[in-house]
């Protein structure tokens, strides 16, 4: 049908066939048997075994399984078990941490009402909201759940709670009146949505749209059809897991050819070589290295109050280039607060914010006696005593019961000192969407009596015919008053007017057509106020090359206002785009100034999601947060979706990567830190640990090149020494505090290697270095130094372990020199890892049942000391090489 909210409600009503006295129960049925039921579906979940294959897909898994089915088909069953356990236990790990977004779904679903009141066969009865049909009459009133999307027939004083749905920050008021088809969802004031609370007024509506066809059940769709994004480390780590495994079958397959074709190995000898080679070089313990990382990381980050849903996450934190962010309780407190007093002589400044009343009122710097200034006592005690809402507090926080911006003018009110003790209200006329003032008559402690009246100015200054001026009342200067009104509104202000009239002490009631002849006598500026910390917050992500873009419901001199103020845009006049604009633009069109603009108002969640996109298609990674149902579907489909724990709906919780516990816009700047200390250490723990493999599949290479009889080690024993230095001595790197200057320097490219050069060239070299120690130690003590080919076997495994342990001190400080005390202190976890090892090593060489399981020997002091001494020097060789590139580095700088 055409738009309802553009059409009049008697046309609503012929277009959906609806007799004056609602639809018959008959008709109800028949259309319920057509639309079907006013509820949403939740798409069936992937089967178990399609996770399960989503864990397995990975190409260094395939060759471990490949790998134990070889040996299974040679009858090495005690080799098949340890490999195929590593396979299983990685695959396990990766199933524990997987994320439940979908529930996000039955977040939404729990939002909807589940009773409606219908009128059906000419009288109203209470139904079951699943049984709704376009064309029901519906009766609303305060504390209703709104059961569907229906167009208004009638309303009196109606306002609605849409902030979920739309980020507006103050409630909506409703009425019958058309509005443009172009309307956003945020103006279409005479439509009520599906899910949205009504918390003053009352209204009757008819049923257009239900199920998926309401506003929530389109966000709904969108959260389900958001796209699933790789994770940068993620990508990086599958580019480099396919680079290995190329590189290790090509080497496997020369290996098998120069040992049958020049050396004439056997061949179960030379498949089983082939395998050790395989297994040595498939760093098997980095998928359990980078989940413990990541673990721990998302324990900090909890104690930071920052809840990681996705272990994922955290990494991914650390890359992001731009948070796009909710204003309404995400950037501000969503507590309505007065900022300024205007009056014809005044310009009073309010300090403070949200509902507590603390806070001074000052006049040129300068904190005022309210008695003193009669012009702002007289503001005061209108916005306080014509006036519904109250403000208490409980437990400590102080709370509003009632309609914000009410209540926001009441803690002005409060900080004049005015209570309203004394005071006697007599009469009122509430406030109407139509009127826009809200009027009462009022009798003073001395028994005098007053009308107070407070409204939006257009609508009061046509009851005025006179003003409070320095010299007492004057006539009434409307060209002053819109002059104010523009002025506080380029600061993003809402503007209420306070105006009063003397009456007689025998008046009783209001002018049936409401009061005229009134006395104005000044304006408030009104906001929802920044968080503080968020202020700082931004400031600090700008620092760190992070953009911050401000999506909101509210109109543009509003948000553009809050954004200057908040440090997201250094002036005032920079461009933002509404959601009318946004419409216009094709995405190619959005592409191409979305790194520009870091301002949007007016938006819907299509917008949201079309502007999450565009920042994608330039390679950004993105953070979304947000609070409201309507910020879900951009939160599924950014990089990181990030949730506010306290005022956020149970749907943006369920859609996020993370929530916030406190609400506070700084701990994503502190989650970003995290993320960018975790993925530092993640490469820390890569360049510790793919050395031992390229150690490993080197010592097995070289002696088949050159023909050795038997191997330096067996495949078990390769497997051994993987999983406990990637166990053990990866967890210390892990817990490595964050590097001076990490919020710095800019965001890392998302494609940019996890191995650098730099990082090639040092874990090649130390392969080598290692490796060549481990292939020397095997070949003295197997040839010259009068031991069994199992004790020289586990000599060359303790030389890895003990190479392996010197090379963690370097690798804590990747540049800078490790020979200082500062290499000793700082990460207690070092010790206890470093211990941890030792004791494994020595239950691996001695125990009667490691032995037969691992086939090797206990050795020697002369083995043990001769290992520790190569150790040292491995140590020191490496730090030769770092001193080498760091004078390379400063010799490069200076000839730039």
């Amino acid at each position: 049908m055409t738009a309802p909210w553009a059409l009049t409600a008697h046309d609503v009503l012929e277009e959906l066939e609806v007799p004056a006295d609602g639809l018959s129960t008959a008709e109800a049925e028949a259309r319920l048997a057509s639309a079907g039921p006013n509820r949403l579906p939740l798409p069936p979940r992937d089967p178990f075994f399609k996770r399960l294959f989503g864990h397995l897909n990975d190409i260094l898994i395939y060759l471990l399984l490949a790998a134990a089915a070889v040996k299974a088909i040679m009858g090495d069953w005690v080799d098949f078990s340890v490999i195929l356990a590593v396979a299983v236990i990685n695959t396990a790990i990766g199933m524990i941490q997987e994320g439940r977004a979908e529930k996000a779904l039955d977040a939404i679903k729990g939002m909807l009402s589940t009773r409606a009141h219908a009128l059906r066969d000419g009288t109203v009865s209470d139904v079951d909201a699943e049984s709704l049909v376009p064309g029901d009459v519906v009766k609303i009133r305060p504390g209703d759940r709104v059961p569907a999307d229906c167009r208004l027939l009638e309303s009196a004083n109606l306002q609605v709670e849409e902030s979920a749905l739309t980020g507006e920050s103050v409630a909506a008021v409703k009425d019958i009146t058309p509005v443009a088809a172009d309307a956003s969802v945020g103006d279409r004031t005479s439509m009520l949505f599906s899910g949205t609370l009504v918390v003053a007024g009352t209204g009757t509506a008819v049923v257009t749209a239900t199920a998926t066809n309401t506003e929530i059940g389109r966000i709904q769709t969108m959260i389900s059809e958001a796209e699933s994004l790789e994770t940068p480390l993620a990508r990086t780590l599958g580019r480099f897991g396919k680079q290995l495994a190329w590189l290790i079958l090509g080497m496997g397959a020369f290996m098998m050819l120069v040992g049958w074709l020049v050396h004439g190995l056997a061949g179960r000898e030379l498949i089983s070589a082939t395998i050790g080679f395989a297994v040595a070089a498939i760093p098997e313990g980095l998928p359990a290295l980078v989940t413990i990382t990541l673990a721990l990381g998302v324990q900090q980050m909890a104690h930071r109050r920052a809840i990681t849903r996705k272990m994922a996450a955290v990494e991914t934190l650390g890359s992001v280039s731009t948070i796009c962010s909710d204003k309404t309780g995400t950037l501000t407190q969503n507590e309505m607060t007065v900022r300024d007093v205007r009056t014809r002589t005044h310009d009073f400044h309010v300090e403070g914010g949200g509902y507590a009343p603390i806070g001074a009122i000052t006049l040129d710097g300068a904190p005022v006696d309210t008695a003193a200034h009669p012009d702002l006592l007289a503001i005061a005690e209108v916005m306080g005593l014509a006036n519904d809402a109250h403000i208490e507090e409980i437990d400590g926080r102080w709370q509003l019961i009632g309609e914000p911006t009410e209540g926001g003018v009441l803690v002005l009110a409060r900080k004049a000192g005015v209570t309203g003790e004394g005071w006697n209200r007599l009469a009122e006329i509430p406030f109407e969407s139509a009127t826009k003032y809200m009027a009462t008559l009022a009798q003073d402690p001395s028994g005098a009596r007053h009308i107070l009246v407070k409204g939006a100015l257009d609508s009061v200054a046509a009851r005025c015919t006179t003003q409070a001026g320095p010299h007492g009342v004057e006539p009434f200067d409307p060209e002053f008053w819109d002059q104010q009104v523009v002025e506080l509104g380029s600061q993003g202000l809402r503007v209420l007017a306070a105006a009063r009239l003397d009456v007689p002490a025998d008046t009783g009631t209001l002018p049936e057509g409401g009061p005229t002849g009134l006395t104005l006598l000044g304006l408030v500026g009104i906001v929802d106020p920044p968080r503080p910390e968020a202020i700082d917050a931004i400031a600090e992500a700008r620092t760190a090359g992070i953009a911050v873009t401000m999506i909101t419901g509210d109109h543009a001199g509003t948000a553009r206002a809050i954004a200057h103020e908040m440090g997201i845009i250094d002036e005032v006049e920079a461009p933002a785009l509404t959601g009318a604009e946004l419409e216009a633009m094709d995405d190619d069109e959005l592409a191409g100034v979305v790194q520009s603009v870091h301002v949007y108002a007016r938006t819907s969640p299509e917008h949201k999601i079309r502007i999450v996109r565009a920042l994608q298609s330039h390679g950004e990674v993105v953070a979304m947060t947000g609070d409201g149902v309507n910020d879900a579907p951009a939160l599924t489909q950014a990089d990181v979706g990030v949730a506010m724990g306290i005022k956020g709906t149970e749907a943006t919780k369920e859609a996020a990567d993370v929530v916030l516990a406190d609400d506070n816009f700084a701990t994503i700047e502190r989650a970003v830190a995290e993320g960018r200390r975790i993925y530092d250490n993640i490469r820390k723990a890569v360049l510790f640990l793919l050395p031992t493999n390229g150690a490993q599949s080197l010592v097995i290479l070289t002696a088949i090149l050159a023909g050795w009889a038997v191997l330096p080690l067996e495949p078990v024993q390769v497997l051994w020494i993987n999983m406990i230095t990637a166990v053990t001595l990866s967890l210390p790197l892990a817990s490595e505090p964050k590097e001076p200057g990490l919020m710095n320097r800019p965001p890392r490219d998302p494609k940019e290697p996890l191995i650098s050069r730099a990082f090639l060239r040092r874990i090649l070299f130390v392969s080598v270095l290692i490796g060549a120690a481990t292939l020397l130690v095997f070949w003295w003590e197997y040839n010259h130094g009068g031991i069994s080919l199992a004790q020289a076997q586990g000599t060359a495994v303790t030389m890895l372990a003990l190479g392996q342990l010197s090379y963690l001190f370097n690798c804590r400080f990747l540049d800078r020199s490790s020979i200082t005390w500062d290499v000793l202190r700082g990460n207690a976890t070092l010790w206890w890892s470093a211990a941890v090892l030792i004791v494994l090593q020595v239950g691996f060489l001695y125990l009667p049942f490691m032995q037969d399981l691992f086939r090797v020997e206990g050795i020697a002091l002369r083995e043990w000391g001769l290992t520790f001494g190569l150790a040292v020097v491995i140590f020191l060789i490496v730090e030769v090489a770092k001193a080498l590139g760091r004078r390379n580095q400063r010799r490069a700088i200076r000839r730039g």
